[in-house]
């Protein structure tokens, strides 16, 4: 990918369905042998190799909105059957590349009573154990046993609420939970759940589906298990980290954008940073306006929290911009251990970044200079893109195959704005 970058956004840009709810409410299909409609999701390769993965388990999968789509910006209708589940196998060479597949072992062990899915993969940037997942089963009464690399999971009586309290807060292992739970029999309660919108939005859906569920949006949820889960139809949330990627590109680049589709009350806490930073932030009926119209960034002084703190997956691209801040920033990573990969690629720019364990100190510089620089990992690579905006000359991002895993046509949204940015071919 190439970028020319000292060019202000100006314009609009429409923020897709939120990956993290669309790949759980996918997941959610295993539940019902009836239909799941979901409107509004992401054309993303994870959802293209989850929908792989669901298919090898029986679900038929039909997508509207892939041709002559009149609203793209409205992302595609998935239409999801799991009428017969005819594999309860999810094997390696599909889960070890995108981890958010092995949340599948929860649905199948609930409704079929056994399942063996693959130890996942995903981005290298951190161990991300699935100990809560299995602990959170367990609680309820599976057998599981680890052999070949596989998780094998067994109920053969069914699933038995019980009252699960997490060590530490986990999107995946609520996630696992909450819909294993919803097949199970009886009550089952989840003390420190996640809090994050993308599990109140799955669970709006199962809701819907006939699930009872108390406690939306705290940390502690309620669920009365039932013995079938009907069918419906649920639209997927607006994607709060597509939504706060754009905004820092744009406070880099300068400019004045609409994230259109935006909703400020996903993202308050990263929204506020950028206030700080001397970025103005509105929402109006459509979406959010961000603007920075020649005011210098002020230094950022922040740390990484489940929601509703700092996110995780906005720390690289904040630290893109703190580079050209004028002053010292403080950026302390408490999630993944291992997300500070993209700092050697934004010294090759010219960044003036210290590592010291959990922390990175940024130096704001006066200019950054384009250069060849490699993606690590999904967020590391969108950082490049926010530091090539802001950089002097061309800017030449290799690997950018991470991109595609969760953003949805970027070189198209960015340069509709003004950017100078393209894929290059070969």
């Amino acid at each position: 990918m190439s970028i020319v970058g000292g060019r202000p956004l100006n314009g609009t840009i429409a923020i897709s369905g939120a990956k993290n709810a669309a790949l759980p409410l996918m997941i959610a299909s295993l539940l019902t042998p009836e239909r799941l409609t979901l409107k509004n999701v992401p054309s993303l390769a994870d959802v293209t190799l989850l929908g792989r993965i669901l298919r090898n388990h029986g679900v038929d999968l039909t997508i509207d909105g892939k041709r002559g789509n009149p609203a793209p910006h409205l992302g595609e209708t998935f239409h999801l059957t799991a009428r017969d589940i005819v594999d309860t196998t999810a094997p390696y060479e599909l889960v070890s590349r995108m981890r958010a597949s092995f949340w599948v072992l929860g649905p199948l062990v609930a409704r079929c009573g056994e399942a063996r899915v693959s130890m996942p993969g995903g981005c290298a940037i951190g161990t991300r154990p699935v100990d809560l997942h299995l602990m959170a089963l367990k609680a309820l009464g599976a057998e599981i046993d680890i052999d070949g690399g596989y998780v094998v999971a067994k109920a053969p009586r069914g699933l038995k609420g019980a009252r699960v309290v997490f060590p530490k807060v986990s999107v995946g292992a609520t996630h696992t939970l909450l819909m294993a739970a919803s097949l199970a029999t009886g009550e089952t309660v989840i003390e420190n759940a996640a809090r994050e919108p993308e599990i109140g939005d799955v669970a709006e859906c199962l809701i819907k589906m006939g699930a009872r569920i108390e406690g939306l949006g705290t940390a502690r949820l309620r669920v009365q298990g039932t013995d079938h889960l009907e069918g419906a139809v649920h639209t997927v949330l607006p994607d709060r980290i597509e939504t706060g990627t754009y905004a820092f590109a744009v406070a880099a680049a300068g400019g004045s954008v609409e994230l259109k589709g935006a909703r400020k009350s996903l993202l308050e806490t990263a929204f506020r940073t950028l206030a700080k930073a001397g970025v103005a932030v509105t929402e109006n009926d459509t979406g959010v306006r961000v603007a920075r119209n020649g005011g210098a960034l002020e230094p950022i002084t922040v740390e990484t929290q489940p929601y509703p703190g700092f996110p995780t997956d906005l720390q690289a691209q904040l630290m893109a911009l703190m580079t050209k801040a004028r002053g010292t920033s403080v950026i302390r990573e408490t999630i993944f251990e291992n997300r500070f990969m993209h700092v050697q690629e934004l010294a090759r720019l010219g960044a003036d970044i210290q590592l010291q364990g959990d922390t990175a100190t940024v130096r704001g510089v006066k200019t950054l200079r384009g250069a060849q620089v490699m993606a690590t990992d999904l967020r590391a690579s969108v950082s490049l893109v926010i530091a090539g905006l802001m950089a002097e000359g061309q800017t030449t991002i290799n690997r950018v195959y991470h991109l595609d895993r969760g953003f949805e046509r970027l070189e198209q949204k960015l340069s509709s704005c003004g950017a100078s940015i393209e894929r290059l071919v070969g």
